[in-house]
């Protein structure tokens, strides 16, 4: 018989009994519905609902369950409901009649709420850690490139040159900002619904800012229906972590392409690679290709808890068990993808060369020249104009703008001097954008001290 069983004549059907169940995939919280029974019942200890003696028992009961799971000498029931049924009746066969008064004041409602928001708030410090790992790692690239030259991009066209310091740090602030969202939703989701009962509260003389202490809350929910069917951490959660994803499968895009022949600016270690069963000389991103893809179903978890949560009148209904698995496997997936992206670019050897001639042939430093002659005393239009014609020629000739001669300079603009060569040159490109944001080694020593000193923090 179910522990709710008393109103029923009957067992469950069987298929019902499966399709109800939640045993297979909420005994995850087995740690934290141990943690919330034992602050409850050191709860009513304390307001007189329970004795000193029974809260000793049950607390010293659940200990031993929480032991017993963590070495395996207890294995959790797969026929059982969920995990809340299975530790309260594993308590009730280990302590006799108290065990039974583990459950007063609460409701499974209340309980439910308390496990997954102290599992995800476990789960938040742990995404935080690797989201920082591998803001330590690309910080370490930044720093060891300042001067390592390569072509920025507009719709996948060489545009203005740029470092590669300069470039990783556009993914750095983008997973700087993940980190933040991850601390915003831990601040707002800590409020602790224990107490809430199964939507109105209980006529128990519960101490719920006392229970909320003992579980590092901020303090108890305000509303007890809004307690037990609160998911809004759960979307927000998902919404970002999906967009830790989608950071992660641009990057994981940008690896693919400079691991092609065409590009070569990266040779991935082969500890993050694999070869072709059938073509020998082939060593494959299939890391940066699984991130890419797995993005996708980071997606699905949070377009499905929306729709889960979309037509649900207050309170706590069924359809929130579904809740569960899908911010399981999006929790697992962004973790896994996160500590092999980490792995993978780490340990990523940059072509250098490869990178410089690359922004040499592409035209990056036109820009530099239309500004070199708008510094003659050229107006923007026409220097724009005059830079074009450079580069039709250029196209034509099959050569650089680093290539030309002077005397082809000044046959198109007679402002050409022998000093274009400097001024348009990689590193002169470069190091001259001195401005807060931009690539030069100046600017960009700046910033990475900042960077340093948040992650140090």
């Amino acid at each position: 018989m179910k522990l709710w069983g008393g109103r029923f004549t009957k067992e469950e059907n069987e298929l019902v009994n499966r399709f109800n169940a939640s045993i297979s995939f909420d005994q995850r919280f087995y740690r934290q519905d141990i943690r919330g029974s034992i602050a409850h019942v050191t709860m009513l200890a304390k307001q007189g609902i329970l004795k000193d003696e029974e809260r000793d028992q049950i607390v010293k009961g659940l200990e031993g369950i929480l032991s017993d799971l963590e070495t395996g000498a207890l294995s959790i029931d797969p026929s059982a409901e969920d995990i809340h049924s299975f530790v309260e009746a594993e308590l009730i066969s280990r302590v006799g009649d108290v065990g039974k008064k583990l459950h007063t004041g609460r409701s499974r409602n209340d309980q439910v709420a308390l496990d997954m928001k102290l599992y995800v708030r476990d789960e938040i410090g742990q995404l935080d850690v690797l989201v920082k790992e591998l803001l330590e790692a690309l910080l370490t690239i930044m720093e060891e490139n300042l001067e390592t030259y390569m072509p920025g991009f507009t719709h996948l066209q060489k545009a203005q040159p740029v470092t590669l310091a300069h470039h990783i740090g556009a993914y750095f602030e983008m997973f700087l900002r993940d980190r933040s969202r991850l601390s915003d939703i831990r601040r707002r989701m800590n409020t602790c619904p224990l107490g809430a009962g199964a939507l109105a509260g209980t006529t128990y003389p519960l101490d719920r800012e006392y229970t909320a202490s003992l579980l590092d809350f901020d303090g108890a929910a305000k509303n007890s229906m809004d307690a037990v069917s609160d998911r809004d951490y759960l979307i927000e959660l998902a919404s970002a972590m999906a967009t830790i994803m989608m950071h992660l499968s641009r990057f994981s895009e940008e690896v693919i392409l400079w691991n092609s022949n065409e590009y070569q600016f990266v040779e991935l270690d082969d500890a993050y690679s694999t070869g072709s069963s059938i073509m020998p000389q082939k060593k494959n991103p299939d890391i940066a290709e699984l991130v890419r893809g797995k993005t996708g179903r980071v997606y699905g978890a949070l377009t499905s808890i929306l729709t889960v949560m979309k037509g649900i009148p207050l309170a706590y209904n069924k359809d929130m068990q579904e809740d569960k698995e899908m911010i399981f496997d999006a929790i697992d997936t962004t973790k896994g993808c996160l500590a092999l992206f980490t792995g993978m670019v780490s340990t990523m050897k940059f072509n250098k060369e490869a990178m410089k001639k690359s922004a040499m042939n592409g035209f990056t430093n036109a820009t530099d020249a239309a500004d070199y002659l708008v510094n003659h005393g050229v107006p923007f239009r026409d220097a724009h104009g005059i830079v074009g014609r450079l580069v039709l020629y250029c196209l034509d000739k099959g050569i650089s703008l680093d290539e030309m001669s002077l005397e082809e300079y000044k046959a198109i603009s007679p402002v050409f001097e022998n000093d274009i060569y400097e001024a348009i040159s990689l590193k002169t490109c470069v190091e001259k954008r001195t401005t807060l944001g931009a690539p030069g080694p100046s600017a960009m020593r700046e910033v990475i001290k900042g960077y340093e000193k948040l992650l140090a923090d």
